[in-house]
């Protein structure tokens, strides 16, 4: 079961649906660790260090950044992009889904888009 650390973006609704589903989620809001308001790419390598992956809505920032740390051939822990819009059930069903059916490891240096 993925380790994951929930953007500020992120919309609560999806929160609460996904842990109604998995109350065992191992999860952290970005508040929680004192990192609201912190840039993306501090994130990313928190997220690296600590071996959790990154639920965001955030395409415009998170991902190029994301991917810039790729490019640079330093590791992240995994992204996970749920679009803006996305219907909140079809967003928990398939975090759920990703959730539950990767690894950590499956998840590092990854760039996840839903839906599935």
């Amino acid at each position: 079961m993925l380790r994951l650390l929930i953007d500020e973006n992120v919309d609560h609704r999806i929160l609460r649906g996904l842990l109604r589903r998995l109350p065992q989620l191992d999860f952290l809001v970005v508040a929680q660790i004192g990192m609201a308001g912190s840039k993306d790419v501090d994130l990313l390598r928190w997220a690296a260090q600590e071996d959790r992956t990154i639920v965001t809505h955030d395409r415009k920032t998170m991902i190029p950044d994301a991917e810039q740390l790729l490019a640079q051939h330093q590791r992240i822990a995994g992204v996970i992009l749920v679009p803006n819009g996305m219907a909140i059930g079809k967003a928990i069903a398939d975090l759920e889904l990703s959730v539950l059916a990767q690894s950590q490891s499956d998840m590092r240096d990854t760039i996840q888009y839903l839906p599935l």
